[in-house]
């Protein structure tokens, strides 16, 4: 088998030919058509581009964007966000995707980030590498006919609607100005709005966006778009889909959904991503008027720094733990923690539950309970007694959520 090489991309040629060999192993993505100076610093942060060739062409790529990750207590965590994975269908099951992950995940840890997350296009894959689902996301669909909100529920009128052409601005001011985010919502890039506005340009769908709160002092936004246009007049089934809403208090998330409902021409309303325990259903008299219509996993994680990841986030419970880690790839994460509401630190004794990083990076945002992790056999060593103080540790208030795909 031919060697294959690995190495960072810097040339502008390599950068484009990346971007065509992601989107060849994906199929179905609509092309970028010409891709000129200007998509390309829009695609790609510098150094951050890995592509793995073959007798010099390039076969195999993938990239990150560097931002942060909030985690339970509330501190964020420098996070490498990894995202356009692709390797040619001439060249699969050959150790390419591995050799491309090898290098993007030893670089990222010595670059200081202790975390990584991505989107999983197949969930058979990034298991391989230490990857884990660390939460899901739940999409909800209102029949907007038949909903009504709670009247004990104050709606608000503060809310008015943008020219979404001039709106990406207030979209990323408010998103980035959020007070106490969830667990799991990561910082958003210049590189992500401007993907979302090429996405939206491009689309030829009309969208629309509307605020909450004083202009320049806003408490949040809902981007939404119709399903079709084509029918819209006579169609039956008209349906409103919500691409991204931001509220930084329920107040504004109930004054958003409350606009949504005042469109008068829609029968359904779709929540494309919401979090699990979502406040959606419970603001209607009719429970039944929403639906959950699909449950994804979201945040795939991986610890690369197991130490600084564990010790920044915080815990609950009184007792403690010893708890010790195998990564395979990145050996230096190989490590063994006493973790306890006082944090995560260091020890030599020994450890009462053995896990591999794939299964730590399940848990690490409470949104996978260690006794899941036990029982379906991901666990090395390991008592019920202590199983269950780990529960209590990495109990969150919240399940965790993103809500921003990449």
């Amino acid at each position: 088998m031919p060697d294959i090489d690995v190495r960072l991309l810097t040339d502008k040629a390599d950068l484009a030919q990346a971007a065509r060999t992601f989107r060849t192993a994906m199929v179905g993505l609509p092309p970028l058509g010409p891709i000129d100076d200007a998509l390309l610093e829009g695609l790609f942060e510098p150094d951050r581009t890995y592509g793995a060739f073959e007798d010099g062409a390039l076969v195999g790529t993938t990239d990150s964007y560097s931002g942060r990750i909030a985690v339970p207590g509330g501190a964020w965590v420098p996070q490498a966000a990894v995202t356009h994975v692709g390797v040619l269908p001439t060249h699969t099951r050959r150790g390419i995707a591995t050799a491309l992950f090898n290098a993007q995940l030893a670089a990222a840890r010595e670059q200081g980030e202790a975390v990584a997350t991505l989107r999983a296009s197949d969930a058979r894959i990034y298991g391989n590498f230490g990857y884990a689902i660390a939460n899901t996301s739940v999409s909800f669909e209102v029949d907007a006919e038949r909903a009504r909100l709670r009247k004990s529920i104050a709606s608000s009128d503060r809310v008015r609607l943008i020219d979404i052409d001039s709106s990406w601005p207030a979209q990323a001011r408010i998103y980035a100005s959020q007070p106490a985010p969830r667990a799991g919502v990561i910082f958003r890039s210049r590189y992500w709005w401007d993907m979302q506005k090429t996405r939206q340009d491009k689309s030829g769908v009309p969208a629309y966006v509307a605020v909450v709160g004083p202009e320049g002092a806003e408490t949040g936004f809902v981007r939404y778009h119709p399903s079709s246009s084509e029918h819209w007049f006579l169609s039956s089934e008209r349906t409103v889909v919500v691409d991204d809403i931001v509220a930084h208090d329920p107040a504004a998330y109930v004054a958003l959904v409350a606009h949504l409902l005042a469109i008068d021409l829609p029968h359904r309303i779709l929540f494309a991503s919401r979090p699990a325990d979502d406040l959606l259903p419970w603001l209607f008299e009719d429970f039944r008027s929403v639906r959950v219509t699909a449950i994804r996993d979201e945040t795939w994680l991986r610890l690369l720094d197991v130490e600084k990841a564990l010790s920044s986030r915080s815990y609950a419970g009184r007792d403690s733990v010893v708890l010790e880690v195998a990564d395979p790839i990145l050996p230096a994460n190989t490590t063994r923690l006493r973790i306890s509401r006082d944090g995560a630190e260091r020890t030599n004794l020994s450890a009462a539950v053995t896990a591999d990083i794939a299964t730590v990076s399940a848990a690490y945002l409470g949104g996978v309970k260690w006794w899941q992790l036990a029982h379906s056999g991901r666990l090395g060593t390991f008592e019920r007694e202590e199983v269950e103080m780990l529960d209590a540790l990495f109990a969150v208030p919240t399940n965790p959520y993103s809500g921003t795909i990449f």
